[in-house]
């Protein structure tokens, strides 16, 4: 069977999961890349290593023909630019296809036409608000991109617990949406760890200082938790960079926290990884907005006991309330009820959604992907 992927461009998050693709296809599959990385995200270390079934569509193909010189470093991630005659003819002849990341509908408009199978693979479609669902020019292109295809062969991989209410809302995919998500690596450690590294009393938040991330919410947490812990038995790191990040630490001094707070500026994914694995909890302070939020795969893998706005995509199918996590209401001031509670994580009193999280991560994400898909996850919505 071929499987072709058609994304925006690979990254380390994708990676785990193509690689399994790869082997489990006996090399029928392809991950065909259509736009450079933002330089951002370049920075960050979003940049996956080399594979040798990543494409890049080049940009004089049915999805770019305006033409033009390839930008810098739009080919970092893949071994072939294939051209349009080529990625065309992939793209209509595989079996499967997975069609997610990517705004161009010309990349699938063939293969749509002609009633192949596909699967969308995206999150929400309202970040904003469903009261966008109204809009009659919306409802409109979603009619045309998704409605119209309600009783076709294409089905909706789910990244996030509201995609499906979502495109309930306009009538889309009734009875095909499946649960499902993004896998980042999944680590396997020694009886013991990571928990004998953790740190008593560390808290980690590792994300872009941009507005929906909120970093402010973990500034005002920290002023939270210093006013009313007795002791200062806490410390927190707040790893990232963006536009946001002086407005982030001059609030951190106005509010006289940055005795209690460390900010390392941007890490790469192997440095964030080593630092959720010396930390006992784990922030996520995303608004909805936050269409999965992979972070909360890593840290959970890592044995953090993870705390999140439950508007996050990720964090209503992978978080039980005070078992392996804490959901906080949005527009909350962070979690700082939620941590400084003695009852609930380890630093006070052997919270034990940290071995918890480990162990059920272990369970249910750590099984390789059979010929029955991904165990536990591919589930209708």
């Amino acid at each position: 069977m071929k499987l072709i992927f058609v994304s925006n461009y690979f990254n380390h998050h994708q990676l785990p999961f193509c690689d399994a693709l790869y082997e489990l296809l006996e090399g029928d599959f392809c991950f065909l890349q259509t736009q450079p990385m933002e330089e951002e995200r370049v920075k960050m270390g979003w940049q996956a290593e080399e594979r040798p079934y990543v494409r890049y569509a080049a940009k004089n193909s049915c999805a770019h023909k305006s033409g033009g010189e390839k930008t810098s470093g739009s080919e970092s991630n893949s071994n072939a630019v294939t051209d349009a005659e080529d990625f065309e003819k992939l793209l209509f002849t595989a079996d499967v296809v997975i069609f997610g990341g990517c705004d161009d509908e010309s990349y699938i408009q063939e293969r749509l036409t002609a009633g192949k199978p596909i699967f969308r693979y995206n999150e929400r479609l309202y970040k904003e608000g469903q009261w966008k669902a109204v809009s009659p020019r919306g409802l409109l292109q979603k009619c045309k991109d998704h409605t119209r295809y309600r009783k076709a062969p294409v089905y909706f991989l789910c990244a996030g617990a509201y995609v499906p209410c979502d495109y309930h809302l306009i009538h889309a995919y009734p009875g095909k949406m499946l649960r499902f998500g993004y896998f980042p690596e999944t680590r396997h450690y020694e009886a013991g760890q990571p928990f004998n590294h953790k740190e008593p009393g560390s808290i980690l938040w590792a994300a872009r200082m941009i507005d929906w991330k909120h970093p402010e919410l973990v500034v005002k947490t920290a002023s939270y938790l210093k006013e009313h812990l007795e002791e200062n038995t806490f410390h927190i790191t707040m790893i990232g960079g963006g536009e946001l990040e002086e407005e982030t630490h001059r609030l951190a001094e106005e509010l006289g926290v940055t005795d209690v707070i460390t900010f390392p500026g941007f890490q790469g994914p192997e440095e964030v990884r080593a630092a959720m694995e010396k930390s006992e909890i784990y922030l996520v302070t995303s608004d909805r907005k936050e269409g999965w939020g992979a972070v909360v795969n890593e840290a959970m893998n890592s044995g953090c006991a993870v705390v999140a706005d439950h508007m996050i995509g990720a964090a209503p199918w992978m978080i039980r309330q005070r078992e392996n996590g804490i959901l906080v209401r949005e527009k909350t001031v962070g979690c700082t009820g939620t941590v400084r509670n003695r009852n609930y994580f380890g630093p006070w009193n052997g919270f034990s959604g940290i071995p918890e999280s480990a162990a059920d991560w272990e369970k249910t994400h750590s099984r390789p992907l059979s010929g029955n898909g991904m165990p536990g996850r591919l589930r209708k919505d």
